[in-house]
């Protein structure tokens, strides 16, 4: 017994595959990635933001240059991936979720509507995600330069980069329940670490998807692309570990 795509109704047609395949290799290393990034970033800029934690850690200045770095090895491993990884199902996730339909609106109104591989809420995620990573990266940067340079001090950066921390903790205190704790959400989580998903679950939460029972080939990584994504990580390691340097050296 199956269930049709979009109805939630058993049939006894074609029968629903065990296991299908939601995310690639390229698609989980970003996310991956960008989660350790996060964690990494949060930690220290806690313990940056926070009297009492730099005092119980004891070493401001490791802690800052921890932030730093993490700041530049999240970029640059994301242009790795971008580089080296398959850039047509980078490509595709990134168009499923700027696309947004009207059972997307639905769903968000908090109807039942059939969603596609994302639900409105991922998509929403997704998109705030990405923007507080552009903040993130403005503001920290200026804040760096404006150690070294008054003209870039300018008002309301600091505001602007905690703001965002705070928003984005927010965001991924809900992101960890959904994919930790809440039972009807939670075999999702197997599609970041194994790529695949039960078959039924995917027809019931993401019925407007359509998804094969193996992801597709990887495609090989061009010579060119191996020597970019190469020089990408020896310039984004040599500049954190320049700025571990300047930090600890000036700390």
């Amino acid at each position: 017994m199956t269930v049709m795509p979009g109805s939630g109704t058993p049939t006894a047609s074609e029968p629903v595959a065990a296991r299908v395949a939601r995310f690639g290799p390229s698609e989980r290393a970003a996310h991956w990635i960008h989660a350790t990034a996060f964690f990494a970033l949060l930690a220290t800029g806690l313990v940056l933001y926070i009297p009492a934690f730099a005092a119980a850690v004891g070493d401001r200045p490791l802690a800052k240059a921890v932030h730093l770095a993490s700041a530049v090895l999240w970029v640059t491993g994301l242009a790795v991936v971008a580089v080296a990884g398959d850039r047509r199902a980078l490509r595709r996730t990134r168009r499923e979720l700027e696309r947004f339909d009207a059972d997307d609106a639905l769903w968000l109104r908090g109807r039942r509507a059939p969603q596609g591989r994302f639900n409105a809420g991922q998509k929403v995620h997704a998109i705030l995600q990405a923007a507080l990573a552009v903040l993130f990266l403005v503001s920290g940067t200026l804040l760096w330069l404006g150690e070294r340079n008054t003209a870039f001090r300018l008002p309301g950066t600091i505001a602007l980069h905690d703001l965002s921390m705070f928003a984005a903790l927010v965001l991924v205190a809900g992101h960890l329940y959904l994919a930790l704790v809440h039972e009807a959400t939670r075999p999702a989580l197997r599609g970041m670490t194994h790529g695949d998903i039960e078959g039924r679950w995917a027809l019931e939460h993401h019925a407007k998807w359509t998804p094969a029972e193996r992801a597709p080939a990887t495609r090989r990584v061009g010579r060119e692309q191996r020597i970019a994504a190469a020089a990408i990580a020896l310039a984004g390691i040599a500049l954190a570990l320049a700025l571990v340097s300047d930090t600890l050296g000036s700390g």
